[in-house]
């Protein structure tokens, strides 16, 4: 496959809710253009971009599919997002490959969550948007109130390059159209000269020339002229083209694909990607990157995947230069280049093996175990400190505690989860430290079930799964005393040390939680074994006195104790100061703490009352409401965690799946009475302590 002039590439991610029928529409695209000679279907598991073995079991798609297709002289690279709100990252982690974000929007169900959040990033990043209305020929459809809830919804820029005619089943190009309707050209609402006049005046408006053209000779203006103010409209979120067909009936698909490969902004067109690069002694700075295959290479890496039979696979955008199979490339800052063995375009699960990819274009390279998400591949040490703009992808809270059935598999275990956090940006296993467990956090129940399908069924690993615990703190609320002699004969050379100290809390602003103050007078204790004594309380402050949760916001002074000469020895300080620390802490009030988050939840105006409720009953305090769009609003308030171990489902279930939040930690509090009580309760000390 020779290089594509940039000027030929278009790239395009198709995003929008689940059940919109992004991939279906991708399918008849591949199958209207003669690249698949049958169309396959998602209920059948055999379209191109789904071809995992969970899509095929979920029936959706739960990762990004790549394919390619060629239309009239142009290369288009199509992008088959996931819809499912627990899998949006990989829609949002393929934003910087493309020039163009189709928004599919379904004809029957309208505009759902998914699509204000994507449309919303897409704007964000600078990125020309469409829309493209699916199921146009429904029995339940009804498109021109779609259209006025679209226009509500995001602005009057919303506008039709097409419109339905004869119930859904063919389309009209009122774009191109000379503005007058001819005889069996009625479309099925609005009139194509309306619609017409509509669009070329938006158009229009980016240009004054072509203004004073339009307002001289009014609808006769040269289709020719408009390509590019048609673009440059798009570029500066000026338009945001509507395009109508059936995926299903492939009405509307050929004026679609003639959108997709002549309106549709080419890699020498579209916004530049952001890039920042950090120099040695300043700032960073916006890189400036063109298409241009003469330039030093600058690739981005959006996507991870293994396949079982080629390894690890990293999909990248060339943004400049050609990357050429056969030779070496630089990852990041890394001083020494990793060689490029095979270069590959992707077609759904095929990879068809190329020699060099130009400017603009999208391939994969395999088996570098180095790359990584997001990486940036380059020739040249210019390069280096270079980084692609951070994604605003969104931070998994849904955690599951996980404990592997047989612990044999731990080191496959480790591997494993290293491979699905590569491929997935919104995944991670982290030990928690407070609570003694590993946690696997996801988008959401799903999205953990799913990743616990992936470890059965190709590294043969099961874990026990079960609620995380509330990584609690313990404190104090008063002042008090400790004491703690310790002796041991052992028939020779024994160990001693005698410690009293005091402890009291500290202000709850303090910046490390925690003071320890040597106040002891006329050697009672030698200044080296001080040391030991703050090593034995802090091993205290890590498993805690009353509840086996972390200590803070203590203050420790020895202020006096006793050794001998021969049997006192490190050990028996370190023994001496954790027990006297914690028989300190037992006496001065001590407390647990719980922690406290942020939630900010976004929400159609509907359910802002069941929310609040919801929240008030989970000892939550709303702390503003803003409205944030056309009947959209962000709630934020603060909550204790402990009562939001299930609220990904919950809010769910709540609001149909339109409402979608994020949650940041904030402080601790105290826990009320009854679950203080219930926490010390449960804890069950080891012998030692």
């Amino acid at each position: 496959m020779p290089i594509v002039p940039p000027a030929d590439i278009r790239n395009i991610a198709f995003i929008g809710h689940g059940g919109c029928g992004k991939t279906t529409l991708t399918e008849r695209l591949l199958f209207a253009t003669g690249a698949i000679t049958r169309m396959g279907a998602v209920e059948e598991g055999n379209t191109v971009s789904d071809f995992t073995e969970e899509e095929r079991l979920h029936k959706h798609s739960l990762v990004s599919g790549l394919v390619y297709l060629s239309f009239d002289g142009r290369h288009i690279n199509l992008i088959d997002t996931p819809g499912l709100s627990d899998f949006i990252g990989h829609a949002i982690s393929s934003f910087p490959a493309v020039e163009t974000v189709a928004i599919v929007v379904d004809a029957v169900k309208g505009i759902e969550s998914s699509t204000r959040k994507l449309m919303s990033v897409a704007a964000d990043r600078g990125l020309p948007r469409m829309l493209i209305i699916n199921k146009i020929d429904h029995p339940e459809a009804d498109v021109p109130e779609l259209l006025e809830q679209i226009q509500a919804a995001f602005g009057q820029i919303c506008l039709p390059v097409n419109l339905p005619s004869q119930g859904g089943k063919k389309v009209i190009n009122v774009f191109e159209h000379d503005g007058y309707d001819a005889e069996g050209d009625a479309a099925d609402f609005s009139t194509i000269h309306d619609a017409h006049r509509a669009i070329i005046e938006q158009v229009v408006e980016v240009d004054e020339t072509l203004m004073g053209d339009y307002l001289e000779h009014g609808d006769k203006l040269d289709p020719s002229k408009l390509h590019d103010v048609f673009e440059r409209a798009l570029r500066e979120s000026h338009l945001v083209p509507v395009c109508f067909c059936s995926a299903r009936s492939g009405a509307g698909i050929d004026d679609l694909l003639n959108v997709l490969a002549h309106l549709c902004p080419s890699p020498l067109e579209g916004n530049p990607p952001r890039f920042l690069k950090r120099d040695a002694d300043g700032p960073e700075h916006l890189l400036e990157c063109k298409p241009d295959p003469a330039g030093k290479v600058l690739a981005h890496v959006f996507k991870i995947t293994v396949d079982p039979f080629v390894g690890k696979l990293g999909i990248f955008r060339v943004h400049q230069g050609i990357v050429k199979a056969k030779t070496e490339l630089l990852i990041n800052d890394v001083k020494k280049g990793v060689r490029i063995g095979h270069l590959f375009k992707l077609q759904g699960k095929n990879h068809v093996e190329v020699t060099e990819v130009g400017p603009g274009d999208i391939a994969a390279i395999s088996k570098v175990d180095e790359v990584h998400f997001n990486a940036v591949l380059h020739d040249s040490h210019e390069f280096d400190g270079v980084r692609l703009e951070p994604l605003p992808l969104p931070r998994p809270m849904y955690g599951l505690a996980i404990e592997l059935k047989n612990h044999a598999d731990e080191a496959k275990f480790s591997a494993s989860t290293a491979k699905l956090s590569d491929e997935d940006p919104c995944f991670k296993v982290e030990r928690i430290s407070a609570t003694k467990q590993t946690v696997m956090r996801g988008m959401g129940e799903l999205h953990v079930r799913v990743i616990l399908e992936k470890l059965k069924h190709h590294s043969n690993i099961e874990l026990i799964t079960s609620p995380p615990r509330i990584a609690y703190k313990e404190t104090i609320a008063g002042r008090a005393e400790g004491h703690h002699r310790h002796k041991k004969q052992t028939g020779g050379a024994g160990q001693f040390g005698e410690v009293y100290l005091r402890v009291e809390p500290l202000p709850t602003d303090h910046p490390e939680g925690f003071e320890f103050v040597n106040d002891t007078v006329g050697g009672s204790i030698p200044r080296q074994f001080m040391p030991a004594i703050e090593k034995g309380v802090r091993q205290a402050l890590g498993t805690g006195a009353i509840a086996g949760y972390p200590i803070t916001g203590v203050r420790v002074s020895v202020y006096d104790g006793k050794y001998h000469d021969v049997d006192s020895k490190e050990i028996a300080f370190v023994t001496a100061g954790r027990k006297a620390f914690i028989d300190g802490v037992s006496k001065a009030r001590p407390a647990i703490l719980e922690p406290i988050v942020t939630l900010e939840i976004t929400c159609p105006s509907k359910y802002m009352g069941d929310i609040t409720g919801d929240l008030s009953g989970r000892r939550g305090r709303v702390v503003a409401t803003d409205m944030v769009g056309a009947d959209l609003y962000t709630i934020r308030a603060q909550c204790p965690l402990s009562e939001l171990q299930t609220y990904a489902n919950e809010l769910k279930s709540m609001t149909a799946g339109t409402a979608a939040y994020t949650m940041d930690y904030s402080h601790d509090e105290q826990a009320p009475m009854h679950i203080q009580q219930e926490v010390v309760s449960a804890y069950k000390p080891r012998e030692e302590e």
